[in-house]
């Protein structure tokens, strides 16, 4: 008999956390016992705003209220983490480009370690929002709050700019 999947891996690049990742965390939180936020370092965009340390960080301030997600950084494939955790992998879609985007990645994650992905669908109000359309918002110093988590936003308006 298969042990039962109790855990979720959540993957991204984080660069930064946005309402629609949090809104994906907290729905997943409510299914999971545990989920892993993982923000995973891709060779495939560059160009990063944040550091690891800081997405780590930001990451930790969006999701504190959610006792049951752990959050860390990793470097290797998401299909392996998650295995190792046995865990599912979780991805939130926005449209249908996401999608078909996403529909690719669980045939190679499933084909490479036999790993399964649930998705969930953003909610309408959230479909607009990404992070890079969070770094073009501090880019050009317009008003970002309704994009991000409110811990997130005080701390890239109190703290991290003094360190740009």
């Amino acid at each position: 008999m298969n042990e039962a999947i109790r855990a979720a891996v959540i993957p991204g690049s984080f660069d930064p956390v946005t309402v629609g990742h949090l809104d994906v965390i907290e729905r997943a939180a409510a299914i999971f016992e545990c989920v892993y936020v993982t923000a995973f370092r891709n060779a495939d965009k560059k160009g990063s705003m944040f550091s690891d340390e800081d997405k780590l960080h930001l990451l930790r301030l969006a999701t504190a209220h959610l006792p049951n997600v752990e959050c860390c950084i990793e470097g290797g494939m998401t299909a392996v983490f998650a295995k190792e955790h046995n865990a599912v992998i979780v991805k939130g879609v926005r449209n249908g480009t996401d999608f078909d985007y996403e529909m690719g990645m669980y045939g190679i994650n499933r084909a490479a370690e036999g790993v399964d992905t649930i998705f969930i669908p953003a909610k309408q109000e959230h479909s607009h929002v990404s992070s890079s359309f969070v770094r073009e918002m501090l880019r050009y110093h317009h008003d970002f709050r309704a994009a991000v988590p409110e811990p997130v936003y005080r701390y890239l308006t109190e703290e991290w700019s003094l360190h740009k």
